[in-house]
């Protein structure tokens, strides 16, 4: 996801980090969210996420760290003074954590005019008109999470949809993917974009058979509408970052790998970390322009606390399948002239992957169609030839393509063989299946969220949601990876349902699997002694739950460290 915020940021090369876990306070004594971070805990199913011991009956925790898995019999839990959670059946699992999310945007979405759901497009002129009544007379009109592919209408919305809202002042509406916006004539006007604007590298202004722009703006077309977007206050940021956290804790996720986070933004989630107002792990990949050549990163060590680590880089090789921008081997099959769009360009990143080599950055490049997918495994593979290993910073270096979402079939293997972690968001794909067979045809399906052919080729997947694009939610995620279908249950062969994988599976890409896609599998991950108490616990055993009873499942309680960043009321 790309969102109009994150356009044209610069890299900072020095980066302020605080140096704190984070307290929790008892509200009473009777009340679970403490700062004590000695537990014992028994009474329902408890994972692992480990092959070879896949359950436990209790686990003993002191100052925060795993002491003792094993059996509920006996003197199990030798300290007295410890706090005793009875799961009264429900279940426990390593702490969950979302891969790829955006936790600015996720707040944001929180804050600002949502369009998630939206049924046609007199729904979004009915929402949109709302907002424009509601707001100041001089106020520009920011929404976004509309997507069109359930549409009645069949298309995109245009300037003449929202023209007939407001022409006075600029109105900008950004898809669900981040990967587009549509704007009326009063931004186009503002934006100096018109019949004779070229479409920028990596971008489209979408024209009419006459030559005039829609108002639809792809990817990096949208940067030059970014001017008009409302800059971002700093009590705004901190706002969003706050009520994401919160947000995700509540939803049971421990972990987020935070993706295109703006450099300046590190010392307030350091911040917000080290006074407690955000209370889940952040792992951020840093957002990197690609508008210019990248020589040098400038960064040369890795940053953290004890919540907030930032050592990976995020960068764009194509667009999105929605909006026809993720960049295709053969041109799309319901769009014969557009092949989508490569963002990236491979003189762009040469030298820059070879000094990330250098310096011990992790890269993690957004790629969705099997074209992108292609350049981007390839350019890994030649700086890892044409930097020596010795010259290697950090020997295993972890690199990543977020989403991976089209593959060639033939390139599948090259994942584990050049040991680059696939990324991907098991949401994504029961919503793009919708529609992808309609962009692609179903030959090219067959490497389309190819999660099944990924893991029997060696390949580890990090799970993850790309909230705000979608929901958001673990129970959405492990849902659509174990059952393939849509939230009401359909699904048919074009979307190869045997490339769906197990529960075990599922649980490992929420569990151990991010953790080594950001270096702690050797301290969270799975449930083991000697690691960090990260929990997630909900009512249903999502393990051995059907599809519907997954979906139907709740929080009751998120741990991290040993403390509680979240319990439910429902007790």
């Amino acid at each position: 996801m790309r969102t109009l915020s994150g356009f044209g940021l610069s890299f900072t090369a020095s980066l302020l980090i605080g140096c704190s876990d984070v307290p929790l306070t008892s509200k009473n004594d009777n009340d679970l969210i403490q700062k004590a971070a000695n537990w014992c805990i028994s009474g329902g199913p408890i994972y692992t996420a480990i092959d070879t011991n896949p359950t436990t009956e209790a686990i003993v925790v002191t100052d925060g760290v795993i002491e003792y898995t094993g059996s509920s019999g006996g003197g199990w839990c030798p300290h007295p003074e410890n706090r005793h959670i009875d799961l009264k059946g429900g279940t426990l699992y390593p702490g969950l954590t979302d891969g790829h999310g955006h936790l600015l945007g996720i707040g944001l979405r929180e804050m600002t005019l949502n369009l998630e759901g939206t049924a046609s497009i007199e729904d979004l002129q009915d929402k949109v008109r709302a907002e424009t009544q509601a707001k100041p007379q001089d106020a520009v009109i920011y929404g976004r999470g509309w997507i069109e592919t359930h549409w009645p209408e069949g298309r995109f919305p245009n300037k003449d949809d929202l023209d007939a809202i407001a022409t006075d002042r600029p109105i900008i509406l950004e898809r669900s993917d981040g990967h587009a916006v549509v704007v009326n004539s009063k931004a186009l006007e503002l934006a100096n974009i018109d019949a004779n604007t070229e479409n920028p590298f990596g971008g489209a202004i979408n024209k009419d058979s006459n030559g005039t722009p829609t108002g639809m703006l792809v990817d990096n077309a949208a940067n030059l509408i970014s001017e008009l977007v409302p800059a971002l206050t700093e009590e705004r940021r901190r706002e969003a970052y706050i009520r994401g956290a919160e947000l995700y804790a509540s939803r049971g996720w421990t972990s987020i790998h935070s993706m295109s986070v703006n450099p300046n933004d590190i010392p307030l989630l350091n911040n917000l970390a080290k006074s407690g107002e955000i209370k889940i792990r952040v792992y951020n990949s840093l957002d990197i322009p690609t508008d210019r050549t990248m020589q040098t990163m400038g960064l040369d060590e890795t940053y953290e606390n004890g919540l907030v680590v930032t050592r990976a880089i995020k960068l764009y090789a194509d667009g999105a399948l929605g909006s026809r921008g993720a960049a295709l081997l053969a041109p799309y099959s319901d769009d014969p002239e557009n092949e989508g769009l490569m963002t990236l360009r491979e003189v762009q990143v040469e030298a820059f992957l070879n000094t990330a080599l250098r310096n011990g950055i992790q890269v993690n490049t957004h790629a969705i169609g099997d074209k992108a997918n292609r350049y981007v495994l390839q350019w890994y593979k030649n700086a890892f030839d044409a930097v020596p290993k010795s010259n290697w910073k950090v020997k295993d270096p972890r690199w990543r393509i977020e989403h991976s979402q089209i593959i060639h079939t033939d390139d599948i293997p090259l994942f584990a063989k050049y040991g680059i972690i696939p990324s991907m968001q098991p949401s994504h794909a029961i919503g793009d299946l919708h529609f992808a067979e309609d962009r692609l045809g179903k030959d090219r399906l067959a490497g389309g969220y190819a999660w099944r052919s990924l893991i029997d080729s060696g390949a580890r997947i990090i799970g993850g949601s790309d909230a705000p694009v979608e929901v958001g939610d673990p129970r959405i995620e492990f849902y659509a990876a174990t059952q393939r279908k849509d939230l009401n249950g359909y699904s048919n062969e074009n979307w190869f349902p045997s490339e769906k994988v197990t529960p075990q599976e599922a649980l490992k890409m929420l569990t151990i699997w991010p953790a080594y896609g950001a270096f702690t599998e050797q301290t969270i991950g799975t449930i083991a002694v000697g690691k960090q108490a990260d929990f997630s616990a909900f009512n249903t055993d999502i393990m051995t739950a059907s599809g519907p009873e997954i979906l139907e499942s709740q929080p009751l309680f998120t741990m991290v460290n040993g403390e509680m960043a979240y319990q439910s009321k429902n007790k």
